[in-house]
């Protein structure tokens, strides 16, 4: 199948003239793109498919001023062009500003407006400061879309990370199967390379972004067991968004059809205070609640995920509330303190850990 990318909203045919006349100012502050495969999916007599809400702009995206551009304060941790060193033992490198469609929930939308230049084209400063630092054994490779990358490019980064002795792991963050699984399917040569750099005691790690079980096509399942065949492991992280899986139903079919395929299930993200995304935002104890709803239904295999928070402080895992209280722990900080459990006073509006006041134990 051949996929054809679109950046204008005007060309979208399963949206009226009107519908793109309004969708049109949405567009102009935060980019579209999409593609032929994924807008196939959409059920265009319903307005509430769950694929038109991940990848069709909403005018309510301008109705309210809501969080930041950077909500987790990823400038913070940026040491390099590039390149973040947030934990100890991880390195994230942004190396391209595309991606196989835009979510519109994306909390790295700022990489896609004009003018923004915390991407890195040369691998060569990124490599230089994981060499120089020892204690990184694993490399996440995000940004941007990497399965954009040509597979030239693909092989230098690759070639570079893995002449680094102590890199153990390679992960990829990549919507790809799920966007466009032929860029998998009818490439060879990527699968190859996957094969050629995914070694038995140093694994590359596929992290996909399946949100949805409509996007668990034919087509994306057999990428998904190509990327396997070839040797990388392969886990899932989605956001929990409005209208796409807020509820226990949607959400558990998604997980158990992931552990199904072998794409293990790994985080539910608490949606990030990003400038336009309240539309697309739960609060979070409702986000827990769903989620836990949701495990009810599962087995061991597919409930291995943990409903998280990436804030600026660190990884925070949503344990579970009670008439009072909510309780969270860190999962992972910058400082690799203990993660103690942490209560707050429950706050059913609560939507990022500002909102909530803690409680002295």
């Amino acid at each position: 199948m051949k996929v054809e990318y679109i950046t204008s909203i005007e060309r979208v045919d399963g949206l009226s003239k009107e519908e793109k006349k309004r969708l049109k100012k949405v567009t102009e502050k935060f980019a579209f793109r999409a593609n032929t495969y994924y807008l196939s999916l959409i059920d265009w007599s319903d307005p509430n498919d769950p694929i038109r809400k991940i990848i069709i702009p909403s005018e309510d995206e301008l109705e309210e001023e809501w969080g930041s551009l950077d909500p987790s304060n990823e400038k913070r941790y940026t040491v390099a062009p590039g390149v973040e060193h947030k934990y100890k033992d991880t390195a994230l490198v942004l190396f391209n500003n595309l991606c196989g469609g835009y979510c519109r929930f994306c909390f790295r939308k700022r990489l896609f407006i004009k003018g923004n230049k915390e991407i890195i084209r040369d691998p060569e400063p990124a490599l230089k400061y994981i060499k120089e630092h020892p204690e990184i054994d694993n490399v996440l490779i995000s940004g941007g879309d990497p399965l954009l990358l040509s597979d030239r490019r693909l092989e230098e980064i690759l070639a570079g990370l893995r002449s680094i002795d102590h890199v153990k792991i390679i992960r990829i963050g990549t919507k790809i199967p799920a966007f466009n699984p032929y860029r998998i399917l009818n490439d060879d040569k990527l699968l190859r390379l996957i094969e050629q750099f995914s070694f038995k005691e140093k694994r590359i790690y596929m992290m996909v972004h399946f949100c949805h079980e409509k996007e668990l096509t034919p087509p994306a399942i057999k990428a998904i067991d190509k990327l396997i065949s070839a040797g990388a492991i392969v886990c899932n992280q989605t956001p929990l968004i409005r209208g796409v899986n807020d509820n226990p139903e949607a959400l558990a079919n998604l997980l158990n059809k992931l552990s199904f395929i072998g794409a293990t299930p790994y985080y539910i993200f608490q949606c990030r205070p990003t400038t336009g995304n309240k539309v697309y935002s739960v609060p979070v104890e409702e986000g827990l609640q769903i989620f836990e709803k949701a495990k009810v239904s599962l087995s061991g295999l597919a409930k291995r995920a943990k409903f998280v928070m990436s804030h600026m402080t660190g990884k925070i895992e949503i344990l579970g509330i009670d008439n009072s209280f909510i309780y969270m722990k860190y999962h992972r900080t910058p400082d690799q303190k203990v993660a103690e459990i942490m209560k707050f006073e429950r706050n059913p509006e609560g939507y990022w850990l500002e909102d909530f006041k803690p409680v002295s134990p």
